[in-house]
C-alpha cells in the first residue's frame, strides 16, 4: 500500500502530538498543566482576608547583591509566609489594603507593595534596582517539591492607570519562580595513544543549576519618546536563554498570571485580563529555560522594581489571591 507524502507527514505529527514530544518554539503541544490545577496548597497561599494581616519590616534590609550585606532580623508577615528576601531586600512599603473594583468577588483584602530606596539603604545609585518578596515554599512544605507532582501558581495582580506607574521605561514587575534544574554535559579530553598519536575522549555529565524564570512587566513612557504610555510581558526566557518580548498588555486593572511546571522539565507560562481563572487559551509559552529540564521546584516569588533615585517611588503594585497547586503529591 502506497503513503502520500501528505499523509505520512500528517501520521508522523499525529504521533508526536499523542506522545508529547512536539517541540515547536513556545509550543503548547507538550502535556502542560493550567495554573491553578490541583491539590490546593494552603500553608503556601495567601488571599489577605484577615484583617489583622501585616508585615513586620525590620529595618534596614538585605542588599546582599549589591554590598555583601544581609541584615538580621529579616521582615516577614504576620502569618509567616511571606518574607524578605536575603539576596535584595523587600519593598519599602508591604500591607493589606482593600481589593479594588473587578477583584474576586467576596474579596475585601489585598496586598500593596512599592518601592522607593529598591538598592542598598541609604545609598541612591541612580540605577533601577529590584527588590523581592518570597514565599518559602520548601520550608512550610518540608522538603524540596519535585516536578513530578506539577507544582503550578497563580495570581491576580492589580495594574493601575498608565498615569499611576513610575514614569520610566524600563522593567517595573516581576513573578517569578526558583528552580533545581539539569542539562547534560559533554566533556572532551586529549591523550597520546598508540604511537604517540593524540587521541580524544568524551564523557557525558549532568550540569545543575538553579534557575529563576519568571514572567516581567515592561514600561514604556512616552516621555522617553514612546508615541503613548504602554506596558508588555517580558518572558524569561526560551531555550537559548534569552528573555523575549511577550504580549501587549492593551488595558490596565485585574489580571491573572500563572506559571506551571510539569514532569517533562518544561515551564509554562499564562495571563489573561480580569481576575478569573486560567483557563489552556490563556497560555503564553512553553520552554526548557536555557535547555535546561526543572527537577525540582523551590519557591515563588515577587519583584518591585524603581529607579533608586532616592526620590521616585515605584509603580504601586497589588496582588491578591496567590496560591500554588500540585496535580499529586
Amino acid at each position: 500500500m502506497r503513503v502520500s507524502s501528505t499523509g505520512l507527514l500528517k501520521a508522523v505529527v499525529c504521533i508526536a502530538l499523542a506522545l508529547g514530544i512536539w517541540t515547536g518554539y513556545g509550543s503548547g503541544a507538550h502535556a502542560q498543566v493550567v495554573p491553578g490545577t490541583g491539590r490546593f496548597q494552603a500553608k503556601v497561599s495567601d488571599d489577605f482576608e484577615d484583617p489583622e494581616w501585616k508585615f513586620v519590616h525590620n529595618f534596614p534590609k538585605s542588599s546582599s547583591n549589591i554590598d555583601n550585606q544581609t541584615r538580621y532580623p529579616t521582615g516577614a508577615s504576620s502569618n509567616n509566609k511571606w518574607f524578605e528576601s536575603l539576596k535584595r531586600g523587600q519593598p519599602d512599603v508591604i500591607k493589606r489594603v482593600p481589593t479594588p473594583p473587578g477583584g474576586l468577588p467576596g474579596s475585601e483584602g489585598a496586598m500593596l507593595m512599592q518601592t522607593l530606596q529598591s538598592g542598598v539603604p541609604g545609598w541612591s545609585t541612580r540605577k533601577w534596582q529590584q527588590d523581592d518578596l518570597l514565599v518559602d515554599v520548601t520550608s512550610a512544605l518540608g522538603g524540596f517539591v519535585p516536578v513530578s507532582w506539577s507544582p503550578n501558581f497563580i495570581t491576580r495582580v492589580y495594574l493601575p492607570d498608565f498615569d499611576k506607574w513610575e514614569n520610566r521605561t524600563g522593567t517595573t514587575f516581576g513573578l517569578r519562580a526558583s528552580v533545581l534544574a539539569q542539562r547534560s554535559t559533554f566533556r572532551g579530553s586529549r591523550k597520546k595513544g598508540f604511537l604517540g598519536f593524540l587521541s580524544s575522549s568524551r564523557g557525558r555529565g549532568v550540569e545543575y543549576e538553579t534557575l529563576y524564570p519568571g514572567m516581567f512587566i515592561q514600561f514604556n513612557s512616552k516621555t522617553n519618546g514612546y508615541k503613548e504610555d504602554s506596558a508588555y510581558f517580558i518572558i524569561r526566557a526560551d531555550e537559548r536563554g534569552y528573555d523575549y518580548t511577550g504580549p501587549q498588555i492593551k488595558q490596565t486593572g485585574w489580571w491573572t498570571l500563572g506559571m506551571s511546571f510539569t514532569p517533562d522539565g518544561r515551564i509554562h507560562y499564562y495571563a489573561r485580563p480580569g481576575a478569573g481563572n486560567l483557563t489552556a487559551a490563556d497560555h503564553i509559552a512553553s520552554h526548557n529555560y536555557h535547555d535546561y529540564t526543572c527537577t525540582r521546584f523551590n519557591t515563588y516569588f515577587f519583584d518591585v522594581c524603581s529607579a533608586n533615585d532616592g526620590r521616585t517611588w515605584s509603580t504601586p503594585w497589588i496582588i491578591d489571591d496567590t496560591a500554588l497547586y500540585f496535580t499529586r503529591r
